[in-house]
């Protein structure tokens, strides 16, 4: 069985609730939030499904920050990577869910198959560096704007993922 890693950094405590939920979805995934993982612990992973919000303007979530200069100096050759990200795309419907895309141009050419694009259908945002070829690169979810939506598309995009 190919062992499962969510790993996310929340703030105020949005992206831990989705998380949190997205592991009851995936059984025995195993939880652990950023500020905990050490290379050996994200390495120990088959797969790893990653959760960051977006904060400012584009930036990546605090506790992301210093995980992302652990994450680079791992081996993510052959591990099947999927990511979710929170934003506002009303409040800054230029650079919704940035955060998830420079997460994924972090880790993109490590030799890793990411699963998990999302269409961006259904969203009302004017840029996001989180799309790539006409979708998201994971899941982009607004908890502040369309928090009724966030158990249905986390429902949905869990049935995309092949592990």
């Amino acid at each position: 069985m190919k062992k499962i890693g969510i790993f996310y950094g929340s703030s105020v405590g949005n992206t831990r609730f989705v998380a949190e939920k997205l592991a009851d979805l995936i059984p025995n995934s195993i939880l652990t939030p950023v500020e905990k993982a050490s290379q050996e612990i994200i390495e120990s992973f088959d797969i790893l499904i990653l959760g960051t919000s977006t904060w400012g303007v584009g930036n990546l979530q605090d506790d992301f920050e210093s995980f992302v200069d652990t994450l680079v100096t791992c081996n993510l050759n052959g591990k099947t990577i999927a990511l979710f990200g929170l934003g506002d795309q009303f409040t800054y419907p230029d650079t919704y869910c940035n955060g998830m895309g420079k997460l994924f141009e972090l880790i993109k050419d490590k030799g890793s198959n990411f699963i998990g694009s999302w269409p961006i259908d259904e969203y009302d945002f004017s840029e996001s560096i989180a799309v790539v070829d006409g979708e998201f690169v994971g899941l982009a979810l607004d908890e502040d704007n369309e928090p009724d939506l966030t158990d249905y598309r986390l429902t949905e995009w869990v049935k995309t993922l092949k592990f």
